[in-house]
């Protein structure tokens, strides 16, 4: 097991023997990593003592741009995580993954689950523009048939699918997906203006989360809490050069 593999499973099993449900997130001011439960983990990062996590994303790997598609593990080990449903991501920046692509994907998620957790699917990071829906709609499509059941399909979206997104693709969604996870930064910091995209979310058809970076400013949208398939937030954890 490597050393950034220990840490986090050291580090989430200190913080899951305290397990209590996070209080609710304050309608404002900084995101502070404790307010929450649910997570965005990328390797390297070592999570707070202090957080009590019920849901965890965690990058297993890439498919970059340039050659042939390949898929490139950003994980070692597979420590067991009690307690915690599991997220596997996959940040992709093509969409023409082969079979080996996606039978390496799909060999890890059953890994994950061998080890003893409760891996609730696969994640793909893919930042679709609005207009490009359509062809993503198709790709997703086509995956989650050969997805192994009983593994769920989420992926991340962008603030502007709202107003921007084709209703009919939208809904076209909704059956192929679980899940999407709107983004609202970009790098450390919160893009401007969120508020005017979630006032036009009422329509959205799909179950919804909403990630946020660790100490970005958040002024939650009163309109966000009355979004029937709004389900909660995500904080993106941060490395942090002085964390005990």
């Amino acid at each position: 097991m490597s050393r950034t593999t220990t840490a986090l499973a050291l580090a989430l099993t200190a913080s899951l023997a305290a397990c209590h449900r996070a209080p609710p997130p304050a309608p404002s001011h900084d995101v502070r990593a404790q307010a929450y439960d649910a997570f965005y983990i990328w390797p390297g990062v070592r999570p707070p003592d202090d957080i009590h996590p019920r849901t965890l994303y965690l990058l297993d790997g890439e498919i970059r741009r340039g050659g042939p598609p390949r898929f490139t593990r950003l994980r070692m080990g597979t420590p067991r995580l009690p307690g915690v449903e599991l997220w596997l991501v996959v940040r992709a920046n093509r969409l023409d993954w082969d079979a080996a692509n996606e039978a390496a994907i799909f060999e890890d998620l059953k890994k994950w689950q061998a080890a003893g957790n409760r891996v609730a699917g696969l994640q793909v990071d893919f930042d679709s523009s609005a207009r490009g829906l359509e062809n993503y709609r198709r790709f997703l499509a086509d995956l989650r048939k050969r997805l192994p059941r009983p593994f769920r399909l989420s992926i991340t979206g962008l603030m502007d699918w709202s107003a921007h997104g084709d209703p009919q693709t939208l809904t076209a969604l909704r059956p192929i997906i679980d899940e999407v996870v709107i983004q609202t930064y970009q790098g450390r910091t919160t893009i401007p203006g969120y508020t005017r995209w979630f006032d036009q979310m009422a329509p959205f058809p799909i179950p919804f989360r909403v990630a946020l970076a660790e100490n970005s400013e958040w002024h939650a949208p009163t309109s966000l809490t009355r979004q029937p398939q709004f389900k909660g937030y995500i904080v993106f954890l941060l490395r942090h050069s002085t964390r005990n």
